[in-house]
């Protein structure tokens, strides 16, 4: 089993996809490592150097990379990946697909001065377009949707445990053939 956890950013793909490595015994894969692995150089220097445009050509080769890795494996995926419709096809096709959906404020609270974030990732405006624009996307990729505005990590954990139906057994039988 693959999954896939997208959403915007500050809606907590990292923190999530930690513990539910933790609960699942299973690795996660940041998409920042993604990048990493993919192109040898971190998603900052790729945009600095190349823009905008370098960094989703950097994504979709982190995404193409992600599919390379032996499940069961959790992946955080970037947005841009989801806004294309063959690599959504793709995902839904290779994996679950995880929405990690949070209201714009939440976003913008969590970002907050946007240490390591593009510059203008710390406007609301900013956060509530990117919203507009990829939630049809997000909804036509996610097998399930978690709305994590109130929801403490652990539930949010429990959330997909649940919605996804993995058995405890099938956690416990993961972390064993990989370690």
């Amino acid at each position: 089993m693959r999954i896939f956890l997208i959403g915007l950013m500050g809606s907590g793909k990292s923190t999530i996809g930690r513990r539910l490595s933790t609960r699942t015994g299973w690795p996660y894969v940041d998409n920042d490592e993604l990048v990493e692995q993919a192109t040898g150089r971190k998603a900052p220097e790729i945009e600095d150097a190349g823009g905008v445009e370098a960094l989703h050509d950097a994504e979709v080769a982190a995404f193409e990379h992600a599919l390379t890795i032996p499940a069961p494996v959790i992946l955080g995926v970037a947005g841009f990946v989801v806004s294309d419709p063959d690599l959504r096809d793709r995902m839904k096709t290779a994996g679950s697909v995880v929405w990690l959906r949070a209201r714009p404020e939440t976003l913008r609270m969590r970002v907050g001065a946007g240490a390591g974030r593009r510059d203008d990732a710390t406007s609301i405006e900013w956060i509530r377009s990117v919203a507009a624009q990829r939630t049809p996307a997000f909804e036509q990729a996610a097998d399930l949707v978690v709305d994590v505005d109130r929801l403490r990590p652990r539930q949010v954990v429990e959330e997909i445990v649940r919605g996804l139906g993995i058995e405890p057994d099938q956690a416990e039988a993961a972390s064993t053939s990989t370690s």
